[in-house]
């Protein structure tokens, strides 16, 4: 069975940057070597902040989405742990 998980990564200029992935070790070797999204490669290099490891793809997804939603203030009380996943995913 395959991991899924939503991360969040600080870039060098300090902005924020969600995504998915199965494999968080190999992901952040795709971004920092220039080869993930367009938005890192212009911010590198780039760090984890969060992660959390989701029951399946659709939920990593959909917590991905909500998660892009949220205000980087908000985005950063998740990152210090303020506020739980649980409430993101009931949220609408």
């Amino acid at each position: 069975m395959t991991d899924n998980y939503v991360y969040i990564l600080k870039c060098s200029d300090q902005s924020l940057y969600t995504g998915y992935t199965t494999n968080l070790e190999k992901r952040l070797k795709v971004h920092n070597s220039g080869k993930g999204a367009k938005y890192t490669r212009a911010r590198l290099p780039v760090e984890y902040v969060f992660s959390h490891k989701c029951e399946s793809k659709s939920q990593a997804l959909s917590l991905e989405y909500k998660i892009k939603q949220l205000t980087r203030p908000n985005k950063l009380k998740l990152i210090e742990g303020k506020i739980k996943i649980g409430d993101i995913l009931i949220s609408t």
